[in-house]
C-alpha cells in the first residue's frame, strides 16, 4: 500500500492505495501499464512472467474504469523500496495473515441525505486504515486467494431491513 496524500476536506483521512495509473501510449496492455506504474512509484520491478491475472474492472466515483492486476512478488520488505516521493508519501505492507484476523476486518455504511445508500469494506492496521476502492481491491484479491479462510460477513454487518 501507498500514502498519497490527505482528503482536503477531512484531514484525519490518509489516502492508500496500490500502483496505479493512466495508460501510456508506449503500454501494450493493463498488464504492462500495472508494472511500469509499480516501477515508476515504488522502484519495484516485477517481471511479467510473475504476473497471476488481472481482476474484474471495477469504477470510482467518477466513474473511471480501474483494472486491477495481481502478481506475486515474493516476501517483500517496504524499506528496501525506492518510493518516488512525487507520488508516494509512505509504503506499508499488509500481510495476508494479517487481514485474513477477522479483528482487522469491517465495514462501512455511508448514506445519503440521511439514508442508507451503499457498504464498503474496511481493513485495519496499526493507524492505517485501508478504505474505498483500495479495500474492495483488496477483499475480490481476498476472496481468490483464500476462499476458505476469508468469508466476507457484509450480509451480517447491514443494517436491518437492508439487502
Amino acid at each position: 500500500e501507498a500514502q498519497r496524500g490527505r482528503l482536503p476536506a477531512q484531514s484525519s483521512l490518509c489516502l492508500f492505495s496500490f500502483p496505479g495509473g493512466k495508460c501510456d501510449p508506449t503500454d501494450q496492455d493493463v498488464v504492462h501499464t500495472a508494472l511500469r506504474e509499480t516501477r515508476e512509484e515504488l522502484g519495484l520491478t516485477v517481471p511479467e512472467e510473475h504476473v497471476w491475472g488481472v481482476l474484474q474492472p471495477v469504477h470510482d466515483r467518477q466513474k473511471a474504469t480501474v483494472v486491477p492486476v495481481l502478481a506475486g512478488v515474493g516476501p517483500l520488505d517496504p524499506q528496501s523500496l525506492r518510493p518516488n516521493p512525487k507520488e508516494v508519501d509512505q509504503v506499508f505492507a499488509l500481510p495476508l495473515a494479517h487481514l485474513l484476523q477477522e479483528e482487522n476486518q469491517g465495514y462501512t455504511h455511508f448514506c445519503h441525505r440521511g439514508h442508507f445508500s451503499y457498504t464498503l469494506p474496511v481493513f485495519l492496521h496499526g493507524p492505517h486504515r485501508v478504505w474505498g476502492l483500495t479495500a474492495v481491491i483488496t477483499e475480490f484479491t481476498l476472496q481468490l486467494l483464500a476462499p476458505g479462510a476469508y468469508q466476507p460477513s457484509l450480509l451480517a454487518q447491514l443494517p436491518r431491513g437492508r439487502v
